[in-house]
């Protein structure tokens, strides 16, 4: 057995010198400081304790009798190296009233081996080993930790530290809390785009990689809006702000992963109920294994009692039984998922919206900005009677008050400033269109139901698109087409999320039926419902969430707009695009997508089903393994040394299965 742990403990100098050698010349590349310290001082014992076995107990024999206490004295100094902050752990947890924990498990079964190794002259290898061999564990779930905190910190690379101010002709570098909104900034090539913002002048290639995962860049010019967190890779651009830095989208990117794992998820929390329950039961039944069979041997059984066998039985059933690998892998494996997804451009507000995601089976989109561009285009007039440039003149003054992305198509098509003072007494009727005077007469803008409501006779379109009927004066005056674009990726985006068992897939609009009906048969959509107002598509889901009650299957709810934040927050998860979305969809949402791809939805659900499938196999296999070691260990079949395996073995074996869920990129 000696031989054996000999080799080992060479094994492990070689091991850590090799990680050494991996990670970089000095001891601290890729490492804290509390790691490097903690490396040399597991270094340092495992070359005295070899040093010690090999020279043997003859070398204390010239001191005779002192020997022995001297001998205990060198293997306590040893033990002192690498055990001293589980020590210092343990009692600090005992102060405070939290007694049962891994560093109480730990300390109370090497102190009690080495008892036992002083009570019988006996070899302090075993107990000192057990600490050396936990300390390894340790030291490598701190670095798979560090490593998987270090991919995702990447990430806050984004946060820019200054913007530009152009003054007199000089470049003055200010922090970015101080600017405010439409203010011009510049951004020079090679540095981030602190604030949110509108490209007023030059044209430049956008490095998104940071923000989506994406590593094509972004093509902008001027009139194009830009987020923070891009970095400018070529030419120079003079960017007009439109968002505080605390409201820019960088911000609110950290804010979200930082915020993170303070929502934890079903698995975790039960992870937690099970260790406040499993860690004090286990040291009761050591007390009972070390206690019970030697005293119902000596008054029952007649039969030497054998208190060394027992209480080292209890002893080793005590190192089996820390529960290292269940309490660290698993909010590992949910900490690398958001990570992992985090790198490919989704962001997961927390693991229980990950636990939740990887059970989705209903997908519900709304249609404009999420499976179509939002990009409005006037694509016919018809029926006027007068200019069509008047016509959109009056139409596009109406809707000025309106950030609608329709408002903003006719804003575009008149192709002028508009002067708001022109217009007066502008009335917005829900799910109908507007009301306004301009220029002192009376123009009405939107749908059928709007003329019905006016009384106006209209002329009914058969083009395809959004048709903006207008009444002048009370009379109708024509109506203009609008359509929008389906997004490059749509449908593939649906094809995607039925080969990731996506059952049923349904899309809401407030468009027209016909425009509704067009997008989904383009697009394979299962159902469409259209012409919905804001609480329409609120009664659509709960009527959806009703017919799933009573699964596991969950809804996901995918959508851009200031108005599906209450859908947002009634779905099982809520999908916001992020680059282009609203702050109010952003906010409501759990789940954020920072290149607006409906195509990273089905790879969103796939990274939380990987990350799910490791949780489970580290539940399974930790749990599975220690109740067969403490089986083993209580009938004496197994050893310290398998106990050993049962606890560092696994947790090594859990934990490095727990970062696989950071590899999203194949997904």
């Amino acid at each position: 057995m000696q031989e054996w742990i000999i080799n080992g403990l060479l094994a492990v100098v070689t091991l850590l010198a090799l990680v050494l050698q991996a990670i970089g010349t000095k001891p601290s590349a890729g490492m804290t400081k509390k790691q490097k310290k903690m490396l040399w001082r597991i270094l340092a014992a495992s070359a005295l304790l070899l040093v010690l076995q090999l020279l043997g107990t003859g070398v204390f024999a010239p001191l005779g009798a002192a020997g022995r206490w001297v001998r205990l004295v060198v293997y306590l100094v040893d033990y002192g190296i690498v055990g001293h902050d589980i020590l210092r752990k343990a009692g600090k947890g005992i102060r405070n009233g939290r007694v049962f924990d891994e560093n109480f498990l730990m300390a109370v079964a090497t102190l009690g081996a080495l008892a036992l190794a002083v009570y019988e002259n006996g070899d302090y290898l075993e107990a000192i080993a057990v600490m050396l061999f936990y300390q390894v564990g340790e030291w490598f779930q701190s670095y798979a930790v560090g490593k998987s905190r270090r991919n995702i910190t990447e990430l806050m690379d984004i946060r820019p530290d200054y913007a530009n101010l152009e003054q007199d002709g000089k470049v003055e570098r200010v922090d970015p809390d101080e600017v405010a909104v439409g203010t011009v900034i510049l951004v020079q090539p090679g540095e981030k785009v602190p604030i949110d913002g509108v490209v007023t002048e030059g044209s430049s290639s956008l490095n998104t990689a940071a923000l989506t995962g994406e590593s094509l860049p972004r093509e902008v010019k001027a009139g194009d809006e830009i987020i923070s967190g891009c970095i400018n890779m070529t030419g120079l651009l003079r960017v007009r702000t439109t968002k505080e830095f605390g409201e820019s989208t960088v911000s609110k990117i950290l804010d979200l992963v930082e915020n993170a794992t303070s929502r934890k998820s079903r698995s975790e929390d039960f992870i937690s109920r099970f260790a406040q329950i499993y860690t004090p039961a286990v040291c009761y039944a050591a007390l009972a294994l070390a206690v019970l069979p030697p005293l119902v041997r000596l008054f029952l059984l007649g039969l030497d009692a054998g208190w060394e066998i027992w209480v080292y039985r209890a002893l080793t059933f005590l190192v089996a039984s820390c529960p290292c690998a269940l309490v660290i892998s698993v909010p590992l494996s949910f900490f690398a998922g958001i990570g992992g997804a985090s790198k490919a451009g989704v962001l997961v507000k927390g693991s229980n919206y990950l636990e939740t995601l990887s059970k989705t089976r209903v997908v519900v989109f709304d249609k404009t900005g999420t499976l179509t561009q939002g990009v409005f285009e006037v694509n016919g007039i018809h029926h006027n009677e007068m200019d069509d440039a008047r016509l959109v003149e009056y139409a596009a003054l109406a809707e000025s008050a309106s950030s609608h992305p329709i408002s903003k198509s006719l804003q575009r098509a008149y192709g002028r400033e508009i002067d708001r003072s022109r217009v007066t007494d502008v009335q917005e009727i829900s799910g109908n269109g507007v009301t306004a005077k301009v220029d002192g007469i009376p123009v009405a803008v939107g749908n059928d139901k709007l003329m019905d409501r006016l009384g106006v006779t209209y002329i009914p379109c058969h083009s395809v698109g959004t048709i903006l009927h207008i009444a002048i004066k009370g009379k109708y005056a024509g109506h203009i087409v609008i359509s929008d674009r389906i997004k490059p990726h749509s449908k593939q985006a649906i094809e995607a999320l039925r080969a990731a068992g996506v059952q049923k897939i349904v899309m809401l609009t407030g468009d027209a039926d016909k425009v509704a009906r067009q997008v989904a048969e383009t697009l394979g959509v299962d159902q469409v419902y259209s012409q919905l107002l804001p609480a329409d598509k609120v009664d659509k889901v709960e009527a959806l969430l009703a017919d799933n009650a009573g699964s596991n299957a969950k809804l996901a709810f995918v959508g851009d707009g200031i108005n599906d934040a209450p859908v947002l927050g009634r779905a099982d998860i809520g999908i916001a695009m992020g680059a282009m979305g609203s702050d109010a969809a952003i906010e409501a949402a759990d789940v954020v997508l920072m290149d607006d791809d409906p195509l990273q939805i089905s790879k969103a659900i796939k990274i939380s089903r990987k990350c799910l499938g490791i949780v489970y196999q580290n539940i399974t296999f930790a749990i599975g393994i220690k109740l067969l070691c403490l089986v083993l260990v209580a009938f004496g079949v197994a050893n310290m040394w398998l106990a050993v395996f049962a606890d560092v073995g696994v947790m090594i074996l859990a934990v490095l299965n727990a970062i696989r869920a950071l590899f999203v990129k194949n997904l």
